[in-house]
């Protein structure tokens, strides 16, 4: 099945593609490369899920965040590609995550991001390289922010 029509049958809305704050490029194509920029969890709403997890957010809101993540980044690679069905696989995911200096839970606070993306790409094409670090604080307050790398068709 397709990313867009699995993107359907999940009922997934995605909030509108993010535009730059500062002076990046949400995507950069490199070839068959498709470099996304950090993203935060940016709501339907246009708001931003924010707060320290381990502290404001427990983790099960962390995962939460990190898959609103993952629909901002869904809303800017359709965006820039026109389709999600131009993207081959995820390659690479670095998920950093707003945290307590006691919580030691990253890989899975980012567990939301990935999941998505498997539901979205499948048990191949979804599931990448990966890494999930605590930072803070994030810019704005964020919950989680995701940076990923993604073969094209």
């Amino acid at each position: 099945m397709s990313a867009e029509a699995r993107l359907a049958e999940l009922k997934l809305e995605l909030p509108a593609a993010p535009k730059p704050a500062h002076v990046y490029k949400p995507v950069v194509i490199a070839g068959n490369m498709c470099y996304v920029s950090g993203h935060g969890p940016l709501r339907v709403d246009k708001t931003m899920i924010t707060g320290v997890v381990g502290r404001d957010l427990n983790l099960e809101q962390g995962q939460a965040a990190a898959r609103q993540v993952g629909l901002a980044i869904l809303a800017t690679v359709r965006h820039e590609l026109g389709s999600l069905d131009r993207v081959k696989r995820l390659v690479k995911t670095l998920g950093m995550v707003n945290t307590a200096t006691d919580f030691y839970d990253h890989p899975k606070v980012i567990n939301g991001f990935s999941e998505l993306m498997r539901e979205v790409f499948g048990d191949d094409a979804g599931v990448g390289a990966r890494s999930a670090v605590g930072m803070g604080p994030l810019p704005g307050n964020i919950a989680v922010e995701v940076e990923c790398i993604f073969e094209l068709r």
